[in-house]
């Protein structure tokens, strides 16, 4: 089954994201193997983006926090695996001593 948004088909979870955003995700990753340059150049274009759009900058916090929320068990196996802290109960060891005096 194709999925579209708009008249954009979407193959993968990044067109996703790209059509979502409304920029290619490499100018907010970067690219591997990118010169100083190029990551300068890359920076600011980002940086006027944001300066032409600042909500832009809560929608893609949005994303982010969602894409994470959603996809934690793969992200992070370890976390999945760590103990729970105990529930406090309000009250300190120094104060049920005290009250048992």
């Amino acid at each position: 089954m194709k999925s579209f948004i708009g008249h954009h088909e979407v193959a993968t979870d990044a067109d996703y994201l790209e059509l979502a955003l409304g920029t290619p995700l490499e100018l907010w990753l970067g690219e591997e193997g990118e010169s100083d340059e190029e990551r300068a150049a890359r920076l600011d274009a980002a940086r006027d983006i944001l300066a032409d759009d600042p909500e832009l900058i809560d929608s893609v916090s949005r994303i982010a926090a969602e894409a994470i929320e959603a996809h934690a068990p793969v992200l992070f196996p370890s976390l999945s695996r760590l103990p729970r802290p105990a529930r406090s109960t309000g009250r300190t060891a120094n104060a049920s001593k005290a009250v048992a005096a």
